[in-house]
């Protein structure tokens, strides 16, 4: 544990957009950590194999469940491909301009694969509980390899966007069935033209609950952090608080871009939810 001193800067405040939160304990890492931010505005510089073979190293060492590992990821330079992939991804151009754009994909195919060579049934997959833990297993790879990355000068941005065409990603990676692109990964070196910032958070008392939950503290400080986001938006050319989002993000079924499609996606995916 190492104790900040006051010549520190105090990136627990800039986290949380409040200047008196300051952490009495940290770490390298925490302070690693703490630096975060989305990019998305890239140099043309390309990504290494050394790093690339790097970040998936540090994204194998993520926790799995039961070892099972149910998690793969898709690497895409190729510019036309990328490009493709944009397009079905919202048109989101970060998407283009990234040198390397990655693909995180729950895979519960090689376990099926792995069942038809041995003529063993594997009959779990059609629950739902399998199709979560390959969710849950691919997003705690994807998140260390956005440590990892960052913590070799790259940045990145996850891109939910994927989801929005899953089956023409599928093709377009050549996804197996029993498998289904979660999100993407857009990842370079950062531009430092970028007009953004380390966003605030929520602050802990809205996320952090002690022995039981408890909605009234928790929702105390929405207000204020509205206020902050909103003053972060203001600064960086953007609008609207976080309540907004929220409202606006979850209204109804158009508000989620054909997402609402995912249960009848997944189950012609071969991932049923029973």
């Amino acid at each position: 544990m190492t104790l900040i001193d006051s010549t520190t800067v105090n990136r627990a405040g800039a986290r949380y957009g409040d200047p008196d939160f300051v952490l009495a304990a940290t770490s390298p890492v925490i302070e690693h950590q703490l630096r975060h931010r989305s990019v998305r505005a890239f140099l043309p510089d390309p990504v290494t194999e050394d790093e690339l073979r790097a970040v998936v190293a540090a994204a194998s060492s993520a926790s799995t469940s039961s070892n099972l590992q149910a998690w793969s990821v898709v690497a895409v330079t190729d510019p036309e491909r990328k490009r493709r992939l944009s397009d079905l991804a919202a048109g989101q151009r970060f998407i283009d301009e990234a040198p390397l754009f990655l693909v995180w994909v729950a895979d519960l195919d090689r376990g099926h694969r792995l069942a038809e060579r041995d003529d063993k049934p594997l009959d779990a997959t059609a629950y739902l509980e399998s199709t979560l833990l390959g969710v849950i297993d691919t997003a705690l790879a994807a998140q260390n390899a956005v440590v990892a990355l960052e913590s070799l000068g790259l940045g990145a941005v996850f891109v939910g966007a994927v989801r929005n065409h899953p089956e023409e990603v599928a093709d377009e990676l050549g996804l197996p069935p029993h498998s289904v692109a979660v999100f993407g990964l857009a990842v370079g070196r950062p531009d430092p033209a970028e007009d953004a910032d380390v966003k605030p958070r929520l602050p802990q008392t809205a996320v952090l609950h002690r022995e039981t939950y408890d909605a009234g503290r928790a929702d105390a400080g929405l207000p204020a952090y509205d206020e902050r986001l909103a003053a972060y938006n203001h600064a960086h050319g953007l609008t609207g608080a976080w309540t907004e989002r929220v409202l606006a993000r979850l209204a109804g079924a158009a508000s989620l871009a054909g997402r609402d499609r995912l249960r009848d996606v997944l189950e012609r995916r071969e991932l049923p939810s029973r």
